[in-house]
C-alpha cells in the first residue's frame, strides 16, 4: 500500500522523481537465484560492454550508490595528495557536498565565479598557476558538470576547448554529468561526442536523477589519466556488494534509448514552463538563465515563492534576490505543466 499521494508532482528537483517502469522491470528480471557479489556478476560485465559502445572502446565503468561518492572516488583516483581542482564556485563538489572532497579525499578546490555556471579556458586560468610551489595546492585537474548547476549546457567545442587548455598544462579534466543524458538530448548527441572524443578523462555518470531507483557510475575515459579506483571505490564506501542491481538499472537506462527518451521528455517540459511563462508576461517574473535541459531559473516578487509552495514545492536558489529553481523529471507531464503555469500566474495577477 502506497504511503503517498502518487498524482502529486512537485518542481523541486529531479530526484523527486520515482523509478521508471522499465527500470523497475530491469531490477526485478535481474533478481532470483544467486550471482557472484562486488561486480562479479553477468550484469556488470555486460555493463561494460554497454559502456563502451556509448563512450568508446577503452571506457572502463565503476558502478557506484550516489553522485557525491562517484565525484569524490573519482577525483581521488586522478590526484596526488597535493593537488587541487579547478571548479566553478556553483559546482555541486563545492557547494552540495559538505566538503567530502575535502574531508574524505584531502583534496583543495580552487573554485572561480562565473555567470552562468560554465567554465572556459579563461577563467580557468586565473587559478591554473604555481606549479612547483611548495606553498600551494598544486592545480593537477579541472572539474565541470554539463549541465552545469544553473542549468546551462557546455557544446562540444566547449568542452574540448577547456580539455586542451587543461592537458596542455598537465591537467585532467574531469566531468561531473550527474545530467549528462540531459545534455545529450539537449545537443542532439551521443554522450561520446562532448566526453571521450571531447578529451574527458574521467567523468560521473548520473542515473538517479534520470529515472534509477538508485545508483551512479565512474566512468574511465583515459586510463593512464586514474589509477586504484578498484581500491578506492572500496575504501569510500562505494562498493556494492548486490551489484547486479545498480549494473542492470544502468543497463535499462543506456539500452533502447530510455535515457534520451526520459531526458528528453524533462528538456521538453522545462521548455514548455518556460514558453508558457514568457508568453503570459507575467508582472515581476523574470528569469535568470537560459532554459536548455532541465532547469528554469527565475525571480519572484517577495511572498510569492511562499504562496507558491503550498501545492507545489520547490527551492529558493538565491534568497536575497527571489531567485527560484524548477525542475522538470521524466515524469513531468504537460498537465503538470499547465497547473503550475496556472498557478503562478494567479499568484502574479493577484
Amino acid at each position: 500500500m502506497s504511503l503517498h499521494d502518487t498524482s502529486y508532482r512537485g518542481f523541486a528537483s529531479d530526484n523527486y522523481a520515482g523509478a521508471h517502469p522499465e527500470v523497475i522491470a530491469a531490477i526485478a528480471d535481474a533478481n532470483g537465484g544467486h550471482q557472484i557479489a562486488y561486480g562479479e556478476d553477468v550484469y556488470t560485465a555486460r555493463l561494460q560492454e554497454v559502456m563502451k559502445s556509448h563512450f568508446g572502446d577503452v571506457a572502463e565503468a565503476f558502478p557506484v550508490f550516489n553522485g557525491t561518492g562517484a565525484n569524490v572516488t573519482a577525483l581521488t583516483s586522478v590526484l596526488p595528495r597535493w593537488g587541487a581542482v579547478i571548479a566553478t564556485s556553483t559546482a555541486h563538489i563545492h557547494t552540495d557536498e559538505n566538503a567530502a572532497p575535502e574531508r574524505v579525499s584531502g583534496l583543495k578546490l580552487l573554485t572561480v565565479d562565473t555567470p552562468d555556471g560554465k567554465l572556459t579556458p579563461e577563467l580557468i586560468g586565473t587559478e591554473a598557476w604555481g606549479w612547483g610551489d611548495e606553498h600551494r595546492a598544486q592545480p593537477l585537474a579541472v572539474s565541470i558538470t554539463q549541465t552545469t548547476e544553473l542549468g546551462t549546457l557546455y557544446s562540444v567545442d566547449e568542452v574540448r576547448a577547456i580539455a586542451d587548455y587543461a592537458h596542455e598544462r598537465g591537467m585532467v579534466l574531469h566531468m561531473d554529468g550527474a545530467r549528462l543524458s540531459n545534455a545529450a538530448a539537449a545537443l542532439g548527441t551521443g554522450f561520446r561526442e562532448f566526453t571521450t572524443d571531447a578529451g574527458v578523462d574521467i567523468l560521473s555518470f548520473g542515473g538517479t536523477k534520470n529515472g534509477l531507483l538508485y545508483g551512479e557510475a565512474i566512468v574511465v575515459l583515459n586510463p593512464a589519466a586514474s589509477d586504484g579506483l578498484v581500491f578506492l571505490r572500496k575504501l569510500n564506501m562505494q562498493l556494492a556488494s548486490k551489484m547486479r542491481f545498480v549494473s542492470a538499472q544502468l543497463i535499462a537506462l543506456l539500452t533502447d534509448d530510455l535515457w534520451r527518451r526520459s531526458a528528453g521528455h524533462a528538456n521538453a517540459m522545462a521548455a514548455r514552463l518556460r514558453s508558457a511563462l514568457e508568453d503570459a508576461a507575467l508582472p515581476g517574473l523574470g528569469f535568470t538563465q537560459p532554459t536548455q535541459a532541465n532547469a528554469v531559473f527565475a525571480t519572484l516578487p517577495p511572498g510569492v515563492a511562499d504562496r507558491l509552495r503550498e501545492s507545489f514545492r520547490f527551492y529558493d536558489w538565491n534568497p536575497a534576490t527571489g531567485e527560484v529553481r524548477w525542475m522538470t523529471a521524466f515524469d513531468t507531464t504537460e498537465g503538470d505543466i499547465d497547473a503550475f503555469v496556472a498557478a503562478i500566474t494567479r499568484e502574479l495577477s493577484r
